[in-house]
């Protein structure tokens, strides 16, 4: 049975000192990090993505001047910026796919992103026989659960290692991983790997 870790936007637009910052996000690059470390050999497959916006434009809404915090954000993560980079925490070696998403529409999962090859993450994952994936990285609340979402949507099952995770929001973070766990995700922590 072939397994994915998900690694979802650990970019510096999303940790401390970002555009979007999300308090804990330097310290989810450092414990992902640690992770691959350790657990890289255990996955056939590891996906990074990244948010890779438009630098003219709104990004179809998804820019505002005077944004929502819904369906509007504050400019970010736009393609070739330092905001865009990963985390300079997060050590990515052992990344085999890297996905870039969000190219001038609004893109939550990973799943809306493509691979430099133009490989999509579900063609990624059926090829590679996967039939169970870990999620981690950031926003809970945002990219996180929807890629979660996807990837169950997907047929593959699902965990969302809790300790390597983190939110914009703790309420809105907490009703995400009930989302997720009602939906069939595992919430686990990383040492269960």
């Amino acid at each position: 049975m072939s397994r994915a870790l998900l690694i979802v936007d650990v970019q510096n637009d999303f940790t401390e000192g970002g555009a979007l910052a999300v308090a804990g996000g330097d310290a989810v690059a450092s414990a992902v990090s640690a992770f691959l470390e350790a657990h890289a050999a255990d996955y056939e497959v590891i996906i990074a993505s990244r948010d890779w916006h438009d630098a003219a434009g709104d990004n179809g809404g998804h820019f505002a001047a005077e944004p929502d915090y819904v369906d509007s954000w504050p400019v970010h993560c736009v393609a070739g910026t330092p905001g865009a980079d990963y985390d300079p925490l997060l050590v990515t070696d052992a990344v085999t796919h890297h996905v870039r998403k969000g190219q001038g529409e609004p893109a939550y999962s990973m799943f809306e992103g493509v691979t430099d090859a133009g490989d999509t993450v579900g063609a990624v994952l059926t090829q590679a026989g996967v039939l169970s994936a870990d999620v981690v990285g950031i926003a809970t609340d945002h990219c996180v659960r929807a890629s979660a979402l996807d990837a169950l949507a997907h047929g593959v099952r699902v965990r969302v290692f809790t300790d390597l995770i983190a939110g914009v929001a703790p309420e809105t973070s907490t009703a995400a991983l009930a989302e997720l766990a009602h939906a069939g995700a595992e919430l686990a922590e990383s040492v269960q790997a």
